[in-house]
């Protein structure tokens, strides 16, 4: 009967360690269970996420500044000068559009403004007329919010008949 009883005792134990695996004997011990390990891979799997996604944006960071470079070198290569609105005495920036505009002419004669955007409109392009408070009209063309798109559109009237070698860029500020 002993020999019963001690056999049902040790099938209920094997069985119980059997069922409840090590987390009894872990948590017995102070150590983390089962669950607490999926919880901690879970918050660290969280925690790789969000470092994933600081360096990604990181990356794009990087990536704007190092095509900024590149632009600003496409820039100083091209030879062309840059000059922000507001640095230019008796422009009006009232009415304006977009931030960049390439300008191929600036005028004391309304009338010989008129005549270059005239010569531009023909050649397929879209002038501005942009008047100066001195009584100047700058002809802007191709005006855009980006400065890749405008030097582009840059390199394309500088082979235009009507572009003269002094065209530059305002900037819309």
């Amino acid at each position: 009967m002993l020999i019963v009883k001690n056999s049902v005792l040790i099938t209920l134990v094997i069985a119980s360690v059997l069922f409840t695996a090590c987390d009894s004997f872990r948590r017995l011990a102070g150590r983390p269970t089962s669950a607490d390990i999926a919880i901690k891979k879970a918050r660290i799997e969280l925690e790789e996420a969000a470092h994933q996604a600081r360096l990604d944006s990181l990356r794009t960071i990087q990536k704007a500044m190092a095509d900024s470079l590149e632009l600003l070198d496409s820039v100083r290569a091209s030879k062309t000068m840059i000059t922000k609105g507001s640095s230019v005495r008796g422009l009006s920036l009232v009415g304006l559009d977009f931030r960049y505009y390439v300008v191929v002419g600036t005028f004391g004669s309304p009338a010989n403004a008129k005549h270059l955007a005239s010569r531009a409109s023909a050649a397929g392009y879209q002038p501005t007329l942009i008047p100066f408070n001195n009584g100047f009209t700058a002809v802007g063309l191709e005006g855009c919010d980006k400065m890749a798109v405008c030097l582009e559109a840059l390199q394309k009237i500088k082979g235009e008949s009507f572009c003269p070698k002094d065209v530059w860029i305002l900037v819309n500020e």
